[in-house]
């Protein structure tokens, strides 16, 4: 599988886009690699109305369009935790069901992961195991 990723620098109004496409170990050691901590140190030196977004890196299947972003911020102890935001298509229902199911592109965010279990989550992501993604959002 191929990827496309972009980045959103805590100081930076417009989103980085880094379109050349990258492999699975690619995505996993750009994740695994990414200076989170110094960017939410460097973020939290920043006057607050300076901040335009929390570290973030959004990888996207060039295929099938789904999508993985993961979201740094610091718990109340100071230590790295993550969101993650799972884009993909979902049934959803029309008029609470009365027309029927339609398919469309759905995005569900999930709070307060530590490192290793987000890094987890995008291996899932990368090797197409979405079935154990979902898993996370049925808690």
């Amino acid at each position: 599988m191929a990827f496309k990723y972009s980045i959103c620098h805590p100081e930076k109004e417009d989103i980085e886009y880094r379109n050349n496409p990258i492999s699975e170990k690619e995505v996993i050691e750009i994740a695994k690699n990414y200076p989170w901590i110094e960017k939410l140190k460097f973020s939290n030196s920043l006057k607050q109305e300076n901040v335009q977004y929390n570290p973030s890196l959004d990888f996207t299947n060039i295929k099938n369009k789904m999508s993985f972003c993961l979201t740094a911020a610091f718990d109340k102890n100071e230590k790295l935790e993550f969101s993650l935001w799972y884009n993909r298509p979902k049934k959803v229902k029309i008029l609470f069901g009365l027309l029927g199911e339609k398919e469309k592109m759905v995005v569900d965010d999930y709070w307060s992961l530590n490192f290793e279990d987000s890094m987890m989550y995008l291996e899932y992501f990368v090797n197409g195991n979405y079935s154990k993604i979902e898993k996370l959002y049925r808690k």
